[in-house]
């Protein structure tokens, strides 16, 4: 019988198997899987721009695999193409290989007003779902993004996690190395002991919200049409990847 995995110990296992490396930029990184109909590729690549130069994407990166091709183990079907985009868990795999100690909270739904994150409106939490709480808000179709990218005003797909106070300055080191190598999702980085976004931060923490990998294909189903995607689905090294201000 397979054991229920709960996100938050899936976490703990990928910080064993993330070899992703930001300042050299090499290595492994979790990868999202979305599979789209072939005549909707042009489509597909103009609403990841749009979403890139909107600053509600996790990173640079994306890949688009053709029918045939494997994605680790998945061999994308006739008519179909696949998007690879980059997993923001893989941050969380990245601090803990760093020595940062933290605590993934969970994903949902920010608030954006005006282009500013403002609250989480709704939540999962890690130690609560084997789902990655950010697929569960794009199949319920209670996404915004559009309106994002379009007005600055709307609702994004993100997730918490919550860092000891102690390992600050580690933390903004390793953000601005992930920031130099195209992942630029921080959300927002809060103060010690204190809420972030209208989440509640234990004591002697603080948190850091990063912006959700998939939202360029919430964006995209959005638009009307058909997507099927699969968060967290495996590690991809990130030479596979394209950088998005060049497709």
């Amino acid at each position: 019988m397979t054991q229920l995995k709960f996100i938050n110990h899936l976490i703990d296992e990928y910080a064993l198997m993330v070899s992703y490396d930001p300042f050299h930029d090499e290595g492994e990184v979790i990868f999202n899987l979305t599979l789209i109909k072939e005549e909707d590729l042009d489509a597909a690549r103009l609403i990841m721009k749009e979403a890139y130069a909107a600053g509600v994407c996790f990173s640079n990166r994306v890949m688009f695999a053709v029918a045939g091709e494997y994605i680790g183990e998945y061999a994308i079907p006739h008519g179909h193409i696949g998007i690879v985009t980059m997993c923001s868990i893989t941050v969380d795999a990245i601090l803990l290989r760093q020595g940062i100690p933290i605590n993934p909270i969970g994903g949902g739904l920010v608030e954006i007003r005006d282009n500013i994150p403002k609250r989480f409106t709704t939540m999962i939490k890690y130690d609560s779902t084997t789902i990655d709480p950010t697929q569960v808000m794009i199949d319920q179709g209670t996404t915004h993004i559009t309106d994002v990218i379009m007005t600055g005003t709307g609702s994004i797909l993100a997730n918490i996690r919550e860092c000891h106070m102690e390992a600050e300055t580690l933390l903004f080191d390793t953000l601005e190395d992930l920031t130099k190598a195209g992942i630029t999702g921080v959300l927002e980085v809060g103060s010690p002991n204190s809420p972030l976004l209208g989440v509640p931060i234990t004591t002697n923490y603080l948190g850091l919200s990063m912006i959700g990998g998939t939202n360029p294909i919430a964006a995209f189903i959005e638009s009307g049409r058909w997507a099927n995607t699969k968060a967290m689905k495996g590690l991809i090294d990130i030479s596979n990847f394209d950088r998005i201000e060049n497709i």
